[in-house]
């Protein structure tokens, strides 16, 4: 099993996913109002171009916009999140080691003991958000259950990671739950709300 997981599904789920964000990032632009993005773009390249850039600079650096700086203990969480979940996947020195035997790529590597940190940190992030979610009147009132399936779907490779990579018994078991749940959540971006990853 462990073979097909990481062969055939594991090129499946990179397949969905790849494909499915190239085809989401080219339905975006083409859904660009051509009487005002795009031309807002082109004429007005300055602050066009700013337009566009801004989002993803806001998001390298959060702590530049006011929003961010009012509320300097959700920012560092939701960050630490975010950037959790994009960083674990690539620089896992298990998921380096597996790249490297089936495809011949290599990534730079996390140290063990930062990878612990981080996924503890995306972990106790996640579930403050959660929290935040269910206390605050004006959140709960637009969180639906599909947030937190999603969630849900996120945490799950981290958690069966963590598991597996510290040997709770039965090492097997996790160890085949976060190959499924890490396809799983693969398999899904393209298709969720959070494709925007791209």
């Amino acid at each position: 099993m462990y073979q097909f997981l990481t062969g055939p599904l594991a090129w499946l789920s990179f397949a969905i996913f790849l494909i499915g964000l190239i085809v989401r990032a080219v339905l975006y632009i083409r859904g660009f109002s051509w009487k005002f993005d795009r031309v807002a773009t082109k004429e007005q390249s300055p602050s066009g171009i700013k337009g566009v850039l801004s989002p993803i600079f806001l998001w390298l650096f959060p702590f530049i916009d006011r929003r961010w700086r009012n509320n300097v203990g959700f920012a560092i969480l939701v960050f630490v999140f975010r950037i959790g979940l994009v960083v674990m996947p690539i620089f896992l020195l298990a998921h380096n080691i597996i790249l490297k035997e089936r495809w011949g790529i290599r990534f730079w590597t996390l140290p063990e003991t930062t990878a612990d940190i981080l996924t503890i940190a995306v972990i106790f992030s996640a579930v403050f958000l959660i929290l935040r979610c269910v206390a605050l009147p004006r959140l709960r009132n637009i969180t639906t259950v599909y947030d937190y399936v999603l969630l849900a779907i996120l945490l799950a490779p981290l958690i069966t990671g963590f598991l597996a990579y510290h040997q709770v018994p039965d090492y097997r078991f996790w160890l085949i739950a976060h190959i499924i749940c890490g396809e799983l959540m693969l398999m899904a971006i393209p298709f969720a709300k959070i494709w925007h990853v791209v």
